[in-house]
Order: C-alpha cells, then structure tokens, then sequence
C-alpha cells in the first residue's frame, strides 16, 4: 500500500500543473480549431454559429490577401532573423573581452529591446517621417533626395525590417554572449597550442560548441517575427497596399474588421501548423548540433 502511495507522489505533485496547462493552453487551442470549421461572426454565440467544415480553410488556399500576407510573413521572418543573428553573434565576438568601460558598452546594447513595441513603432515612425523626420532631414542636408520610407511599398518593408532588427538583435547579443563565455577554456587553450588563429578558433571551435545555443536562439526569434504586430501596427498599419501586411496583421483584421472569427482562426491554424513545422525542424537540427558539440568537447579533454 506504501509503495502504491510512494509511486502515485510525484502525480499528485504534477497534477496541478497538468490542470493549468490544460486549462489555460490545451483549451484555448481546441477552442480555436473548432472555430475554424465554423462561419461564426462576433454578433453570435459559437453554439450558434453554422458547421461548415474544411470551407475556411479551402478558401484560403484562393485567398490573395491571405496568401500575399504569408509571403511577406515569411520574407519578412527570414531577412530579420538573419541578419539579426549575423549582427548579433558578430557582436557578442566582438566584445566577449576584457575592455576599460565593456560592461557600460553591453548595457547600452540591450536598450532597445527593453523600450515598448508600441513605443519602437511610435518613435521609428517619426524618424521616417517624409518632411520633419530625421533621417529625410539628414539626407538632405547632404544634398540627397529625400526616400519615401513609409508611402512607397519597397522602402516601407525594408523600414519595418531595419526597425525589428534594431529592437531585436540585442536578444540574439545577450544570448550568444552567455553562450560564449561558458565554453570550455580546454577547448580553445588545445586549439591556441595546436597555432590556430582567431578566425580559426571562431569557424572551428566557438561557432561549433554556440551552435546547439544559436540554433534554439535563432527559434525563439523566428518564432516572434511571425507574431510580431504592434511595430508595424504602429508604423504601417499593413500598408501600402499590403507590402507590410503580415500574417498576425492579417488575422487580427479579419477578426476585428472583417468580423469573420471562424475565417480568422483558420489562418491561425495555419500559422500554428507552419510554427511547429519549423520548430520540430530546428529541435532535431538542434539535437545533431548537440551531438557534435559534445564531440568535440570530448576530443579537447582529450588533447588537454
């Protein structure tokens, strides 16, 4: 009977938590799945809203705004995480050494991604401003023309970008930074012996072991820059025409405009689905990195 008791404890210490994530996450997904196999609008109950099975879903595949959104989605996804690694680990090399001032440096790094997305929107809206703003005022002070950064659709998805990736590159720069400083010195004291150079030791030794850390890293914030709203919001509202229109966009203006909520949770299904594609995708990458991380963490002990 004791033994019964000892088995079921860790259970009842578990229930608990089963209970909130089924609550407050499994229930809420459900929730929505079902909604997208409804023709459901905000004036009605869900009970009363009509089944019309895959419809919404079907419709989407024919959807031109819908499949304009995720195209910009994913152009969008994919240029900011990017270039946000790229600067992020290139910083955290960069300063992952014992400098006069380094710590005041690191902190003035990590500022933007502190500051609201409403208030990023806000204030990079101003600094794009065609007449008063400061960087068409800089450019013509140079005797340049000044650029439509917000009123023309090719300049105002690369204004959205430069914007993200002012906010954001600071997170992959804190991670990769502590990803750095906890590689083990064995590794680089046996490649410093065996005279490999600083760039060497980077491609070699520090990128390989960050890798299993950057791969998770380069995850989280893919998996933001498709959810990203209020920036935008703020700055574009989607536009012009639909050149910054992402998917989150999307779904929250059919929603709240359109008021098709059945149509709305269809697309964040789809959304949902895409997340956990690329995640499952990453995790196994993730998991060979790890592997080989590990190898070659076995073979400097081995060299020390």
């Amino acid at each position: 009977m004791l033994a019964n008791a000892n088995r079921l404890t860790p259970y009842l210490f578990l229930a608990p938590a089963v209970a909130i994530l089924v609550v407050a996450l499994l229930y809420p997904v459900g929730y929505m799945v079902w909604a997208s196999f409804l023709d459901w609008n905000p004036s009605q109950r869900i009970g009363e809203a009509e089944f019309v099975g895959l419809r919404n879903y079907v419709n989407l595949l024919g959807d031109e705004a819908f499949l304009e959104s995720l195209g910009v989605t994913l152009r969008f996804a994919a240029i900011v995480v990017t270039v946000e690694m790229v600067l992020g680990v290139g910083l955290a090399l960069l300063l992952d050494r014992q400098l006069k001032g380094m710590s005041i440096l690191r902190t003035v790094f990590i500022l933007p991604m502190m500051i609201a997305p409403i208030v990023v929107g806000l204030m990079w809206r101003y600094m794009y401003h065609p007449t008063v703003g400061i960087l068409n005022r800089t450019l013509k002070s140079m005797g340049l023309d000044p650029v439509p950064w917000l009123s023309d659709g090719g300049w105002a998805f690369t204004s959205v970008v430069i914007a993200d990736i002012w906010q954001w590159t600071p997170f992959i720069f804190i991670l990769a930074l502590a990803a750095l400083q906890s590689l083990p010195r064995s590794a680089m004291e046996a490649a410093r012996i065996d005279g490999a150079t600083g760039w060497q030791l980077i491609l070699y030794i520090k990128l390989p072991l960050m890798l299993p850390v950057l791969i998770v890293t380069a995850l989280l914030r893919l998996i933001d820059a498709f959810k990203v709203l209020e920036v935008i919001l703020v700055m574009t509202n989607g536009g012009p025409g639909l050149s910054t229109e992402i998917l989150a966009l999307r779904i929250s203006r059919t929603a709240s405009e359109f008021r098709e909520l059945g149509y709305a949770a269809a697309m964040s299904n789809l959304l949902l689905i895409l997340l956990m594609v690329l995640t499952l995708a990453m995790f196994f990458y993730g998991k060979v990195m790890d592997a080989r991380a590990a190898r070659i963490r076995a073979e400097a002990e081995e060299d020390a």
